[in-house]
Order: C-alpha cells, then structure tokens, then sequence
C-alpha cells in the first residue's frame, strides 16, 4: 500500500473514533453560505450608502441576527478556511499563511483532525461541500507521484485518473463538488466531484473571448475543461446545491444535513452571469454582488420549497474583506465603498481587510430582526454548532473557538471571547491582537498591501502619527477608522497585549483547554 494512503487511512480511522456517532433527528440543518472577498460595506444592510442592493441578504438580516463585530481568521482565502473548518488559527501550523493557486497543496488540515464537517457526519448529519475548496490537496502524476508545482506546465503533468488526496472527501464531507482553487483564477479550471476530475481540462484556456473591463483581469492562463463555464461557475454550484437539498428531503427527511455552500463570488475576475449583466448602475462588479445576493435568495427559497427552512439554521459570512482592484474602481467609478466604513482591505491587518459581514438565521430559536456587537471570528462556528448539537469539545481540538451560541440568543452582554486574534498575508510574521476596545498590531505598516507601491491606493495613505513605532495601537472606540497610532502614549497596554500575544502563541490556543459544554 502507497505510504501516503496508508498516513490517510489511518487519519481517518482516528476521526472515525474520536466521537460516537449519534442520529438524532431533532437537529437543526445547517447551510454555511461563504462568500469570496465580500466586503462590510458591499452589503446594504451593512452600509446605507451601497450602490448596489442585497434584498435577499437584507432580508436574512432581518429575519435573523446582523453581526456586526465578526472577523475572519485570516485577511486571504485560505488560511481563513482552514480557520473556519478547524476552529484554529491558520498561523499556528505550518504553511498557515499560504494562498493555494492551481492544483496547489498538500492540504492544510492534517489527517485525522476534527473539522466542522467531520463533527456534524459524526452525529448523523449528511454533510456536503459545494463550491471552492482551497485549503489544499494533492494531485498525482503517472508514476503515482504528487505534483509539487502549481502553474500552467504543471496541469498536463496530471494523471486525472487517479485520485485526489486531501480533499473534502478526506475531511468529513460525504459529498463534494467543486474546484481545487478559485474557480475562474488559477490555472486549472475544471470541476472535482467526490475526489476525482471526471471532465479534465483539454485545451489552454482562451482569454479573448472572455469580457474586458477593470475587474475582469485576474484570469491567470492555464487549461480548461469543455464543461467549464467561465461566467456560471456560480449557477452551477447553485444548481449542485439545491439538487443536494432536494434529494435530500426526498430520499431521507429523517436526516439532517450540513451544507457548506462556497461561492466564487466576489472573488475577481467579475465575471457575473448574462442573465445577472447590467442589472445594476455599478458596473461588472456591482453586477457580481447582485448575482451572489440572488443565489443567497435561491438558496433560502430551495429551504422553503422543501418544507425545511423552520428547522434550517442559515450563516452567510464572508472569507476576508473586499480586493484592492475592486475597491479601487468601485469607488472612483460608482462611488461605492466595499470596506465602508474601515480602513484597509484583502491582506491588510486593519480591520477593513477582516472585518466581514456575518448573518444568522434560525427561525424560532434566534431572535428576528437583531444585532449582535460581540466580537467574534469565524473559528467560532465549530465550538457554536457544537454546542448546538451538544457536542463538548475536548482541549485538544478546535483552539480557536468559542460558543457564541448564548450572544446570537441576546441571553448575554459580557464578551464571551477574553481577545480576538488577527492574521495577515503573512501570516505569523503578521498579526494583531484585540481585547475590549484595544487593537494592537504587530508590526508597522499594512501587513499586506503596499500601498506605497500601488498607484491605486496612495490616495488611500494615512499620514503616520508615531512612524518610528516598530508596531500599532488603536482605541476603536475613539478610533474606528484606525487613523491614530497611539502605540507611544500607553506604554502599558501596550506591553500587556504584547504579553497576551506571546502567551497565546505559546500556548498553542485561545480557548480554554478544559472541555466545552
């Protein structure tokens, strides 16, 4: 037996044992809807001044809980998902900081660990992954050996018939359809079902043919398959979808499911469907929200058709904030602001960059038409649909993560978190620590973007209050466009968070490691 089957077999033993399995038909269906560089302000529920309307995301807002302190582990895509899965900081393993491009891997959750997914199948749930995954997994070539690189040269290097390793499949899904990576970005660009491609890429992809305006240019060359719709990856994801909870209710309404719905929107190139073209005054990208808004409403309306959505809980979150390119152009052409009201955007450590909008809607058990200001990230699903479904949490597990379960109830006002962690593009090299209304950063600058270096975002430049700081410190409550480094005024909190921040990186976590009830 292939040495690394046997390290995968073994991983999934271990999982397999670590949790009985349990049916009980009285829990709730989740739908995790996750969307791709969605910024806070490109909501309108979120920001009274978009240019583009999201009544369905609106709606789930007021059917539900409007978060408006959430924040994704990371400022990329995916060590965020690694994040959200796990309910650890990406930073604290190897490679946690690292974007995945092509047939990029290997993945990033090691065998055996608990994900969201594997904890939901264990008690019974039906579980599937539509969409994007990209937190890694391996391709092999002919000789059976894995396809370390991740460009254009590397896809005819490819076997696609043999299997792909490290996949949902590997992590607790039953079921998977998607793609590798960012679906219209990174050189394969060809759907994955269960753990194979059973329609490979056949030819180089042809750019001429694709639309030409600001936000369509992040389309790297690589090969393509003949099913591959380069502006309806989106729909058909939503038909995958909908076709999981339909034939779900039909074939066992006894079941519960978990459905983790990972859209290409809004990631560039905004390539928005012919039906979703020109439907808003705010361009191709502004067209791209709309089309994510009206598959979030399809997704919903599947729910009520199927006789499901009172016992559905729904969470729409984003992976990190909003991409330079689009924000650049949204703002100077429609005069619509994505990271409205933050500073900073995808990559930067200032709270544009991961600050996200975060719905939740659980009819009956939630209240409707609430907001809830606690901070909060999104490590904290697991821990909170695990109390859901009362799972305790050992210590050894999802390190990250807190049940916020008692906050989207309003059952609370105290923070249920002691801090929040932020990690930047670069991962441990940059992070940034919050406790109350005290943000420190550590390390000077963005953490990702230079904005020096970028014509687009000079005018964004702030003037630098302490520019001999070798860190940042920001009051967001006096504060909360992160205009005025304080870090030389308070010494103390300073040092304390400092402290906090070693601490909780020795320590391997920010959860408290008895069990979680």
């Amino acid at each position: 037996m292939n040495s690394n089957w046997r390290v995968w077999l073994l991983g999934l033993l271990v999982c397999s044992f670590a949790t009985p399995t349990i049916v009980a038909n009285d829990h709730p269906n989740i739908v995790l809807i996750l969307a791709d560089d969605l910024g806070y302000g490109d909501v309108s529920c979120y920001n009274d001044q978009a240019k583009v309307a999201t009544p369905h995301l609106d709606l789930l807002a007021r059917q539900g809980v409007r978060l408006t302190d959430a924040h994704s582990p990371s400022t990329v895509c995916t060590p965020t998902r690694y994040g959200l899965l796990t309910g650890q900081m990406p930073f604290r393993i190897p490679r946690g900081g690292m974007v995945f491009t092509g047939i990029g891997g290997p993945s990033l959750i090691e065998p055996g660990r608990m994900t969201l997914a594997s904890l939901l199948r264990d008690q019974g749930y039906a579980t599937a992954c539509i969409g994007k995954w990209h937190v890694g997994l391996t391709f092999y070539d002919a000789q059976g050996e894995p396809v370390k690189d991740t460009g254009t040269d590397a896809i005819p290097r490819v076997d696609f018939e043999r299997r792909i390793v490290g996949g949902p499949t590997d992590h607790g899904f039953d079921r998977f359809f998607g793609t590798a990576c960012c679906p219209t970005t990174d050189w394969l660009y060809a759907f994955i079902e269960q753990d194979r491609v059973p329609h490979p890429p056949t030819r180089r992809i042809d750019k001429t043919s694709l639309p030409q305006h600001p936000y369509a240019n992040d389309c790297r060359p690589g090969w393509i398959a003949d099913n591959f719709p380069m502006e309806e990856v989106d729909l058909v994801f939503l038909q995958k979808s909908r076709e999981f909870i339909q034939q779900h209710v039909r074939e066992t309404p006894d079941k519960p499911f978990f459905l983790f719905h990972s859209a290409q929107a809004v990631h560039l190139p905004s390539f928005p469907a012919p039906q979703y073209q020109g439907k808003t005054a705010a361009g191709p990208h502004g067209d791209f929200i709309h089309q994510l808004d009206d598959i979030v409403g399809q997704l919903t309306e599947t729910l009520e058709q199927t006789g499901v959505a009172e016992n559905t809980i729904v969470i729409f979150t984003s992976d990190n904030g909003p991409e330079t390119t689009s924000v650049i152009h949204m703002r100077q052409d429609h005069d619509h602001d994505g990271a409205r009201p933050w500073r900073g955007v995808k990559r930067d450590n200032w709270e544009g960059g991961h600050r996200v909008p975060m719905l939740v809607r659980w009819p009956n058990r939630l209240p409707a038409n609430t907001v809830c200001d606690q901070p909060t990230c999104l490590t904290d699903i697991l821990a909170t649909v695990a109390a859901i479904v009362d799972v305790p949490l050992s210590g050894e597990v999802a390190e990250d993560s807190f049940n916020m379960l008692p906050a989207w109830r309003g059952k609370t006002t105290e923070p249920i978190r002691p801090y929040l962690l932020h990690q930047a593009f670069a991962g441990a090299k940059t992070l940034a620590i919050r406790r109350g209304p005290w943000k420190y950063i550590d390390h000077p600058g963005s953490g990702g973007n230079r904005y020096e270096n970028n014509a687009g975002l000079k005018p964004f430049i702030l003037p630098e209050a302490d520019p001999a700081a070798p860190g940042q410190l920001y009051h967001l409550v006096d504060d909360p466009g992160e205009t005025t480094n304080v870090y030389g005024q308070h010494p103390e909190i300073v040092a304390e968070l400092q402290a906090l921040l070693r601490l909780t990186k020795s320590t391997g976590r920010s959860r408290p490691k008895q069990e979680t009830p």
